[in-house]
């Protein structure tokens, strides 16, 4: 399973531009834009600079879960 976020669709709202909400996230506008461009996953200082930009939201509102697509190592399961 993978983690993915809602804070980019949150955000457009709530803050001007990346480095904003990487600034109240208290992480770096790198990490912040590699997250949305899909780069880097979302690790755990993510998660808590979220819960600090949008502290009105429930967790389940700022992210969710998906599926991993099978590598071609992997078969599909049946």
């Amino acid at each position: 399973m993978l983690v993915k976020t809602k804070v980019f669709e949150l955000s457009n709202g709530s803050y001007k531009n990346l480095s904003e909400l990487a600034r109240v996230m208290g992480i770096s506008v790198s990490q912040v834009y590699r997250v949305r461009e899909g780069k880097r996953n979302i690790n755990q200082k993510f998660i808590i600079g979220a819960i600090k930009a949008f502290p009105a939201h429930r967790l389940d509102d700022l992210f969710y879960l998906v599926a991993e697509s099978p590598t071609e190592d992997e078969p599909l399961a049946r």
